[in-house]
């Protein structure tokens, strides 16, 4: 029998890592499909419950803001072993309990608020943690060190001195990399290093471990500066091998289309690149997902007009709205609201009667009697509860949050055509088709590279703030296994 065959048959004795199975209509299909987990098998070597038989020697850690394990399956399967977690959130407590604790280990230490700890009970290798990221992500205030949020890495600081563990590594979003964070972010390095580490840090993207997510974090690692080869650590290199959604969300339209290449004077007017563009929207390229929006413009962004009956005399209008509502002659607002005379003089010969109409189709709308502004004037909101559809074959979905998102996933794909029949096809085929479906918690816990072992929160709202908080998986594998190297 072949190692590969001895690996398939592995994994058909472990069908609770891979989803049902039932639907499959014949045994070749079966085996089709194990080749396929066997792939992902591979890739996801980290989520593995098995013992990693290539790690010689244990070695200990503590689980600081520990949420629910993201941290501790990696380390695990890496040989680790958790003595003690600290955690405040009660679900999150409860979650990671379900996971992890059984009779055997019943007695682990629970560490609690970590304000209140201090000197361990236990001399330690590495300690780890996702500190807590509001006080420097966009989605919060943006408050830093003066959050009491922030405030807790003081509490990280004075663990590291105290304890004096032979390593560390602590994740936080990558807006405190940003320059409006960097004294905050030279602050945190000062003071790690002050207890006697040498520390270095690195954004990694989720993307580039195995996940189809599109997630930044920056990782601190600190090693002890008495330890041989202190000095010596350097970050993962990506893995080279990338999934798309449909390979890991059940259910999805699996396909080989070729993306198109198009000059930018042909994606965007006059050719001018918006610099918003990121790394999955490269500039010769139509996007692999659509964006639903009436108040930013794009081959792949899906307007109101475009979903309900308009006339070209109505969407020259939305248009012309859309194009100027940005600009400070008309006030100072990131988007103002335009008065009636101000729309006269843009659109030649406007009626009251025709921006009544689009009020009346709910594209429009009326503001504090000042001007007219558009229904669907936030991003996050999206149209009717949509704010994204993903294609099946996209590379990586947007960066799962905590607060959650209105992003979908389309089950079926479609070509890359020319860029106005893109959008159109994509309304008419899946849109108005209704072939596009919400994340589930399920999802969220496969796009985090969580083995499908783990058990997740039976709220699903509670789930997907959960993973929405979590660190992705494979990224700390391959993170800590390099340190492991160096310690």
């Amino acid at each position: 029998m072949s190692l590969r065959q001895t690996l398939i048959n592995l994994i058909k004795s472990k069908k609770q890592l891979f989803p049902p199975l039932s639907s499959l209509k014949s045994n070749q299909m079966e085996t089709s499909i194990y080749a396929q987990q066997l792939e992902l098998f591979d890739l996801f070597q980290p989520t593995r419950p098995i013992t990693n038989i290539s790690c010689k020697s244990k070695f200990t850690f503590v689980d600081l803001f520990a949420g629910i394990g993201g941290f501790r399956i990696p380390l695990q399967e890496l040989g680790g072993i958790c003595l003690g977690y600290s955690e405040i959130n009660k679900e999150a407590i409860k979650t990671y309990q379900n996971n992890f604790l059984s009779d055997s280990n019943l007695n682990e230490s629970f560490l609690g608020d970590i304000t209140n700890i201090s000197k361990l009970p236990f001399k330690i290798d590495i300690i780890v943690g996702g500190v807590p990221c509001q006080p420097w992500s966009i989605a919060g205030k943006l408050q830093g060190l003066s959050d009491p949020r922030g405030k807790l890495w003081l509490d990280v600081f004075r663990l590291i001195e105290v304890n004096q563990p032979k390593a560390f590594i602590f994740e936080n979003v990558k807006g405190l990399t940003e320059p409006r964070n960097i004294a905050s972010l030279n602050y945190i390095i000062s003071n790690l290093t002050k207890s006697g580490y040498v520390i270095k840090y690195q954004v990694l993207n989720s993307y580039d471990f195995g996940v189809p997510q599109d997630r930044d974090r920056i990782f601190i690692v600190g090693i002890r500066n008495d330890l041989e080869n202190s000095w010596g650590f350097t970050f993962p290199k990506p893995l080279g091998k990338q999934l798309k959604l449909y390979d890991v969300i059940p259910g999805l339209q699996r396909s080989n289309f070729i993306k198109k290449k198009f000059p930018p004077e042909v994606l965007f007017e006059g050719g001018k690149i918006p610099a918003s563009r990121g790394r999955f929207q490269k500039i010769d390229e139509l996007n692999d997902f659509f964006t639903f929006a009436d108040i930013r413009d794009g081959h792949t962004t899906v307007h109101s007009w475009d979903l309900i009956d308009t006339t070209p005399r109505e969407k020259f209008i939305c248009l012309t709205i859309l194009k100027n509502r940005r600009k400070k002659i008309y006030g100072p607002k990131d988007g103002n609201p335009l008065s009636f005379d101000i729309l006269k003089s843009l659109i030649p010969d406007l009626m009251q009667e025709e921006i009544d109409n689009l009020v009346s189709k709910e594209i429009l709308k009326l503001v504090e009697n000042t001007g007219y502004e558009f229904v669907n004037s936030k991003i996050s909101s999206g149209i009717n509860g949509v704010s994204k559809i993903f294609l099946p074959h996209a590379d990586a979905i947007a960066t799962l949050t905590a607060t959650g998102t209105r992003d979908f996933v389309a089950t079926i794909s479609i070509e890359c055509l020319e860029p106005e029949a893109y959008k159109q096809t994509f309304i008419e085929k899946i849109y108005k088709n209704k072939k596009y479906q919400p994340l589930t918690a399920q999802d969220y816990a496969r796009l985090q590279g969580f083995p499908e072992w783990f058990q997740i929160a039976e709220n699903e709202t509670t789930a997907k703030h959960q993973f929405g908080n979590a660190v992705s998986v494979p990224v700390v594998y391959h993170l800590a296994k390099a340190l492991l190297e160096v310690i």
